[in-house]
C-alpha cells in the first residue's frame, strides 16, 4: 500500500566533505597570494640589488692588491668571496623572509579573513601548515636563486679583477664540501627566521606588531650583547657572558665559522656580534634547535588553542 522513501544521507556528508578545501589547495592559494602582493616583488628586487652589490664593488676596484691575492692564493680568494656571499645572503634574505612571513600571516588577522577561512571548514593547524610550507618554498627559491646570482656575479667580478678564470682551476672537493656545509647553515638560518616571524605574528595577531617585532628581534638580540657585557663588567659575574651563548642571533652569526673546518677559516668574513663566550658547532646547532622548537610550539599551540574573536 505505501511506498518506501530512501534518503541518501551519506551522499550529503560526502558532498560536504568534498567541498572542504584540501591542503594542496590551501598551499596553492597561499603561493598565489604571495605572488600577487606587490610588496613581495619590491622586497625581492631590493634583495637582488643587495646581493649583487659586493661583486659590483669588487669588480670596479681594479686594485693591484686584490689581483695579487687572486694570483698568489686563488683558493683563499674564492673562500673569501664565498664567505662574503654567504653572510650577505643569510642576513638580507632573513629580513626578506621576516617581512613576507609577517605579511602573509598578519594580514589574515588584521583584515579579519582568517574568520572566513576557518568558517569554511579549514583547520587551524592545516592553514598554518600551508602558510609555513609556502614560505619554505619561497625560502628555497630565494636560496637557490640567490646562490645562482652570487655565482654569476662572482664570475664577472673574478674576470674583471684577474682578467681570466684561471683561479677556478684550484677548486677541489674540499672547497665544494665546505660550500655545501655553508649553504646548509644559510638554510638553517632561513628556517628558524621564518618560524620566529610566524610565532611573533601569531602571538600578537597583528600585521603591524608582527612586522615590528620580527624585524627588531635579531637586532635586539645582537645589540643586547652590549648590555650583557656591561652587566658582566659591573657585577664581575660570568653569568652574563655565559648567557650570551644561549642567544639565537649570535649563535646564527657564528654557526658557519664554528662548523666549517680550519681550512675554510681564512676565507670567512668577519663574524658579526658572536657570543661573548666560545661556542662549538654542536652548541650553535643545539641552541638553534631549541629556539626552533620554542617557535613551533608557540605558533602551533596558540593557533590550535586560542579562539579567533576579532
Amino acid at each position: 500500500m505505501g511506498a518506501a522513501v530512501t534518503i541518501e544521507a551519506p551522499a550529503v556528508g560526502r558532498s560536504a566533505q568534498a567541498s572542504q578545501p584540501s591542503f594542496v589547495g590551501l598551499l596553492r592559494g597561499e603561493l598565489f597570494k604571495i605572488s600577487r602582493q606587490r610588496a613581495t616583488w619590491v622586497l625581492a628586487a631590493v634583495l637582488l640589488c643587495i646581493l649583487i652589490a659586493p661583486q659590483l664593488i669588487i669588480a670596479t676596484l681594479h686594485s693591484p692588491a686584490v689581483k695579487q691575492l687572486v694570483e698568489a692564493t686563488p683558493l683563499q680568494f674564492l673562500y673569501i668571496m664565498a664567505g662574503i656571499d654567504a653572510q650577505v645572503l643569510r642576513i638580507f634574505s632573513g629580513t626578506f623572509l621576516i617581512l613576507v612571513t609577517a605579511r602573509l600571516i598578519g594580514m589574515e588577522y588584521s583584515a579579519g579573513t582568517i574568520r572566513v577561512l576557518l568558517g569554511r571548514g579549514v583547520g587551524r593547524l592545516q592553514l598554518l601548515g600551508a602558510k609555513l610550507l609556502a614560505l619554505a618554498l619561497i625560502a628555497l627559491g630565494a636560496l637557490v636563486g640567490g646562490l645562482a646570482i652570487e655565482l654569476l656575479f662572482n664570475l664577472l667580478a673574478l674576470h674583471s679583477v684577474a682578467g681570466n678564470f684561471d683561479a677556478l682551476t684550484n677548486l677541489n672537493g674540499a672547497f665544494w664540501a665546505d660550500g655545501w656545509l655553508l649553504t646548509l647553515t644559510i638554510a638553517i638560518s632561513m628556517a628558524v627566521t621564518i618560524l620566529m616571524a610566524a610565532a611573533v605574528t601569531v602571538l600578537t595577531r597583528s600585521l603591524a606588531a608582527g612586522l615590528a617585532i620580527g624585524v627588531s628581534f635579531f637586532a635586539a638580540d645582537n645589540i643586547g650583547l652590549i648590555f650583557f657585557f656591561l652587566a658582566a663588567q659591573l657585577t664581575g659575574s660570568t653569568f652574563w657572558t655565559q648567557a650570551t651563548g644561549d642567544l639565537l642571533g649570535p649563535n646564527l652569526n657564528v654557526m658557519a665559522q664554528a662548523i666549517l673546518p680550519a681550512r675554510a677559516q681564512a676565507g670567512e668574513a668577519p663574524v658579526l656580534t658572536p657570543p661573548l663566550v666560545p661556542v662549538t658547532g654542536g652548541h650553535t646547532l643545539l641552541v638553534t634547535a631549541l629556539w626552533t622548537a620554542l617557535f613551533i610550539a608557540l605558533a602551533a599551540g596558540l593557533t590550535w588553542r586560542r579562539d579567533v574573536t576579532e
